[in-house]
């Protein structure tokens, strides 16, 4: 291994910018691409069929060998409806899952024929025959075997299922007629199919604009593409926009999109008038909510697409054009305006929230890998939603960590003023660099510490307005958040980091502006308190500057009394030693050293082999984030088994509850948790004021 070297500021600065450069250039960039447009849809029966073949689509060997059994193989390639009639006779006289599938296919066949001869109504019919035959076989209790699941066949009936649903919705939606609530008629010769569509779980119909097929789409901006395979069609359902008068509104981005999945089920038929009547329904499932369906004995998965619907949002153009991670660093009162907490997803008041918060030169995006990978996973998904803090990363990170508090108390107001939630006590704060610090920052009691990094005099003796007053009291005046039990910092500078040298904090307070009603406050108080304040106050220092191992702040933090209640996990960046950048960069990930991100009191720890801008994006950084969600969910089950078995009630909000897992509601009794179970300490007193000061 190379030598370890001390490296000089100025060795250490290049690197950073070298590395910052890096994630210019590959992240969160105007221009960037997150899905692009297939040139055709993954259809797995493509392949199988020769969908694409200059012959046309061609019916397998083993169909054509039934077929020949029957004397119908010449009827084959000439007119599919004569074809499919003749079947259709067999069936009646001797029905088997072979016949069946034989129909399915065909009528599959038949259908891509007329839709590439421009006949949509005649395709429509066949696609429908397809889809409720290819039902009959998988379902059908006549067709049930032991050894069904191992034949070929059943996976081609699955694929057959899917991929003629897919092509009946298609058509569908070219007539304009993809809305849920409707009802639709399908007549052939020999069959009626009455069809209702209808939108399952936490969705209204009006809640969409419109959908899109996931197959129309490849994933270009994620590593990943999470799919759960079964049956069904995967749909992108984009969001109208619309104001519902829910508490959440305001934390719902616009044009948000979100997975859905189309199964048909298809009831028993009856004969009607000589044709056969097979009544349909097709539900839209949230595979969020809802990973498999039931049909009699039967559970089956759903087919899903959870990523594609995720770089379908993000490729919209307000990520591509304008970058919200520069103008947050160089002009952080540019995205006062947009500044805040955001869902991609709905509140749900029994899932836990996972905040995630940015470091320097960033913002959200920042997070959609690792959001990705966990949302794919089902027992996060089921206890867990998430959340994204967006802040300006020019200023100090106390002024944003003092605007982050106040974002947390207001979503707590706005979401569950009557405080019934008790699934928002357990939340979990994830930070990456200086979002670590934004995030630790919750979970400290300041006393006065903060307060005599600015004056030696007493707080009473403070002239100006009320609302200046407030704004730097608030500041330096804190206490722990009662909601937060986990803290999760990535590449965190606790101690500072060399890339805040003398010459990146001259050329941060030449690049970045301040917000006007910082600095302007700033000299209100400088004018009505001469000589009351130190020579530099806190508010005025850029991000850069606050990040300096010479920080006075950081040492208060690191000293400053810490919640009990609260559990902090490390994981740090090393860049490879066995590499150039790693000879110069020394321990660390080339801005951070390994010394500044550790943390004698986590419970945790993980080093990965990284740099700084990708140490939240390592798949081990990811798959330890999801082991700690995973134990917090089981040590919260633990001390719900421990206050039922002192027989304790349910929480009222949630009666129904039986297991912290589903419910996450801690039982109480008299608005108190009993014994056993988690009950934060709460501060002595509230945020300090001006006229509610704790005793000098």
């Amino acid at each position: 291994m190379p030598k370890q070297t001390n490296t000089t500021p100025y060795v250490r600065t290049l690197i950073a910018l070298g590395l910052v450069a890096v994630l210019l250039l590959s992240t969160g960039c105007a221009g960037s691409s997150w899905k692009s447009v297939r040139k055709t849809p993954r259809n797995p029966l493509a392949a199988q069929l020769q969908l694409l073949s200059r012959q046309g689509p061609q019916a397998t060997e083993r169909t054509k060998q039934l077929l020949r059994q029957y004397d119908l193989e010449k009827l084959a390639e000439g007119d599919h409806r004569e074809a499919l009639e003749a079947l259709a006779k067999e069936l009646e006289l001797e029905p088997t899952a072979e016949k069946t599938y034989a129909y399915a296919e065909l009528s599959y066949i038949a259908g891509n024929r007329a839709e590439a001869l421009g006949k949509k109504a005649t395709a429509l019919e066949l696609f429908a025959a397809s889809a409720a035959h290819s039902y009959y076989y998988l379902f059908d209790p006549k067709f049930s075997r032991q050894d069904h699941v191992y034949d070929p066949q059943f996976r081609g009936a699955c694929d057959l299922y899917n991929g003629s649903l897919e092509a009946a919705l298609r058509i569908v939606r070219a007539q304009g007629k993809l809305t849920p609530g409707s009802v639709y008629r399908i007549n052939t010769p020999r069959h009626e199919f009455q069809v209702a569509l209808q939108l399952s779980g936490r969705w209204d119909p009006e809640d969409f604009d419109h959908f899109e097929f996931a197959s129309d789409y490849e994933v270009n901006g994620l590593r990943n593409q999470h799919r759960q395979y079964g049956l069904g069609v995967p749909l992108i359902a984009i969001c109208k926009g619309a104001k519902t008068g829910k508490p959440e509104d305001k934390y719902l981005p616009p044009g948000l999109a979100y997975p859905l999945t189309a199964f048909l089920e298809v009831t028993p038929q009856k004969q009607e008038q000589g044709a056969a009547v097979h009544f349909c329904k097709i539900e839209l499932y949230d595979p969020l909510m809802q990973s498999e369906v039931k049909i009699g004995r039967k559970t089956t998965p759903l087919e899903a697409d959870i990523s594609t619907p995720l770089a379908y949002y993000l490729d919209q153009p307000q990520f591509r054009e304008t970058d919200l991670a520069t103008w947050g660093l160089l002009l952080p009162g540019h995205t006062e305006a947009v500044q805040g907490l955001y869902m991609l997803e709905p509140y749900d008041p029994q899932k836990i929230p996972v905040v995630m918060v940015h470091g320097l030169w960033s913002s959200p995006i920042t997070w959609m890998e690792m959001f990705n990978d966990l949302r794919a996973q089902p027992e996060i998904r089921d206890n867990y939603q998430f959340w994204f803090y967006l802040y300006p990363t020019g200023e100090p990170f106390w002024i944003s960590a003092t605007q982050f508090r106040r974002d947390l108390q207001k979503a707590r107001e706005d979401l569950d003023p009557k405080h019934q939630a008790l699934a928002l006590d357990q939340s979990v704060l994830i930070g990456h660099s200086m979002g670590g610090l934004v995030s630790r920052m919750q979970t400290i009691d300041s006393q006065q510490d903060f307060w005599t990094l600015v004056t030696d005099q007493s707080p009473q003796a403070l002239q100006g307005t009320d609302q200046d007053k407030q704004q730097l009291m608030s500041m330096l005046f804190f206490e722990p958040s009662p909601s937060v039990r986990q803290v999760i910092t990535l590449g965190t500078p606790h101690r500072g980091s060399d890339f805040a040298n003398s010459a990146t904090k001259w050329l941060g307070r030449h690049l970045i502006a301040l917000p006007e009603s910082l600095t302007i406050a700033e000299e209100r108080l400088k004018a009505a308190n001469p000589n009351y304040f130190r020579d530099e106050m806190l508010a005025v220092a850029t991000s850069v500057d606050s990040l300096a191992p010479d920080s006075p702040v950081l040492p208060k933090i690191l000293d400053a009394p810490k919640a009990p209640w609260v559990k902090y996990h490390t994981v740090i960046g090393v860049i490879d030693q066995n590499t150039w950048l790693g000879t110069f960069a020394g321990r660390s990930d080339g801005v951070v050293e390994y010394a500044s991100a550790h943390l004698d009191e986590a419970a945790s720890e993980l080093v990965v082999t990284s740099d700084h801008n990708n140490v939240h994006r390592h798949p081990r950084s990811i798959l330890r984030v999801r082991s700690i969600l995973r134990d917090h969910v089981e040590e919260l089950r633990q001390e719900y088994v421990a206050a039922m078995q002192q027989g304790a009630p349910l929480h009222p909000a949630f009666p129904n509850s039986t297991v912290m897992q589903a419910g996450h509601s801690t039982p109480i009794q008299n608005g108190v948790p009993p014994a056993g179970t988690y009950a934060p300490p709460m501060p002595e007193s509230s945020l300090l004021t001006p006229s509610n000061e704790k005793p000098w």
